[in-house]
């Protein structure tokens, strides 16, 4: 009763695992199947969502995986195509109506940008409709090439007429993803004869040069003939000639071998005499030169003795005065530039000084004006009151050296328009005399005392009379 559960159990947890094992083989088979492999003689092209911003991407000698759902593929042929092409009724450029019977062979493109546009145009069509497309595309552009070109270059220059077809269809068939393989023209021919006749204009050419060339050769043939036996004659007696021409040049080697002996024995006799000269000449040069170079020995060391008495010494001066002079130079340099740093020193040290002098009275004033309450007007009351017992004794001081010996005062004891008499006039202008010290106040804003404003100066002649002796008569004189 115990042990059929576990079996069940057991069985069931194995059954699962063949399961997911069985899924995990059709998920590998069905990748390795979506794995593609492109043979050399096609281009597998890969569409659907392949990336890159390309509606498809094009493999050629390779392989690549294709995703499911996403992706798809197909296979495009590489075998080349072949496509007979009969031109009829071509104008050239002379007007002249040719037909080009022709043959081309064409192919997919496996290039790059090539292989795309193919991809993008072909994929899908068949031999059929890729031949009758390449077809159209060869004929408007063959018809283009002979309107350019004039009957006798499409005649006989045939490389150049191959050659612009080729450029020509070629750069519109990499358009659609082909491109030319082989160009094959079998004949061409005109409806008016034309061709033909150049064909016969070039044979008849042919034919007189043909015949020209046969008379000339027998004509050479016949000179030549001529030629032979006047040369038979003229080397006959050539060679004669030369027999007795070599005779007498025998004789005259033997005559000129006889006077090269001659001279060849003088040459040698002159030779030896000048050696021995040449050789007692080099002896006396080369006695002159040692001589010479003794000389130049003795001079040089001549020199050198000088050199070293005097130069030398006087080298040694003018460097010795040259060193006192760095050194004096140095020392004035040196000298002037301790005065200049003195002089800086000293001038930065006042401008410290009255930096410090002025921001102190700065600082002062801030605070006078400070205790007068934030008035300017009072701050300016109190530098003066400060000031006051000085200005007073300037003012002392500009009457106190002045002497009086004798005040003499003639008083007739009458009286003027403002009351006072001769005396009191007397005071108040000697009064007037001082500084004006009530101006002075006023321009600072501050009153002098009543009694200093004098006020309680004596204008009648009464109070006069009261504070000054009284004067004698008029022809009295009082010291």
């Amino acid at each position: 009763m115990i042990i059929l559960p576990l079996q069940l159990g057991g069985g069931a947890t194995l059954l699962a695992i063949g399961f997911a094992i069985l899924f995990f083989f059709i998920i590998i088979i069905s990748f390795i199947r979506r794995y593609k492999r492109c043979p050399s003689d096609r281009i597998l092209v890969v569409y659907g969502k392949v990336g890159s911003g390309n509606s498809a991407k094009c493999i050629h000698g390779g392989a690549a995986f294709v995703w499911p759902v996403i992706q798809n593929y197909e296979f495009l042929d590489l075998t080349p195509i072949s496509i007979e092409v009969d031109l009829t009724n071509a104008l050239s450029r002379q007007n002249i109506r040719v037909n080009v019977p022709s043959r081309f062979t064409i192919g997919i493109s496996t290039e790059p940008g090539v292989m795309q546009n193919a991809a993008e145009r072909l994929l899908g069509l068949g031999l059929p409709e890729v031949q009758e497309l390449a077809k159209e595309i060869i004929f408007g552009q063959l018809r283009l090439v002979v309107a350019s070109m004039d009957i006798e270059e499409i005649n006989s220059d045939r490389d150049k007429f191959l050659s612009n077809i080729s450029s020509s269809v070629e750069s519109e068939l990499k358009k659609v993803g082909l491109k030319l393989i082989n160009v094959n023209i079998t004949d061409i021919v005109d409806e008016s004869g034309y061709i033909e006749a150049l064909g016969k204009e070039a044979a008849a050419h042919a034919i007189n040069a043909a015949r020209k060339s046969v008379a000339e050769k027998n004509r050479d043939g016949a000179i030549g003939e001529a030629n032979a036996l006047q040369d038979e004659r003229s080397q006959v007696a050539a060679a004669n000639a030369k027999a007795v021409e070599g005779e007498n040049l025998a004789k005259i080697d033997i005559a000129n071998s006889e006077s090269l002996r001659r001279q060849r024995e003088a040459e040698a006799e002159r030779t030896a005499t000048a050696s021995e000269k040449v050789q007692a000449a080099k002896a006396l040069e080369e006695s002159y030169s040692a001589e010479r170079e003794a000389e130049n020995a003795r001079a040089e060391r001549e020199r050198s003795s000088q050199m070293a008495d005097v130069v030398v010494p006087a080298e040694i001066d003018k460097q010795k005065v040259e060193i006192e002079a760095e050194a004096e130079a140095e020392m004035i340099r040196r000298k002037a530039k301790g005065e200049a740093d003195a002089i800086l020193f000293k001038a930065e040290a006042e401008a410290k000084g009255i930096f410090e002098v002025l921001t102190k009275q700065a600082e002062g004033l801030d605070k006078i004006v400070k205790a007068a309450g934030d008035d300017p007007k009072d701050a300016a009351l109190l530098l003066i009151a400060d000031k006051l017992p000085e200005l007073v004794e300037k003012q002392a001081e500009a009457i106190k050296n002045i002497k009086i010996d004798k005040v003499t005062v003639w008083d007739s004891g009458a009286k003027t328009e403002d009351g006072k008499n001769s005396t009191a006039n007397f005071i108040s202008g000697m009064y007037k005399s001082v500084p004006p010290l009530q101006e002075m106040f006023n321009m600072a804003g501050m009153q002098l005392p009543e009694y200093l404003k004098g006020k309680d100066i004596p204008s009648t002649a009464e109070e006069t009379q009261t504070d000054v002796p009284k004067t004698k008569p008029r022809d009295q004189k009082e010291e």
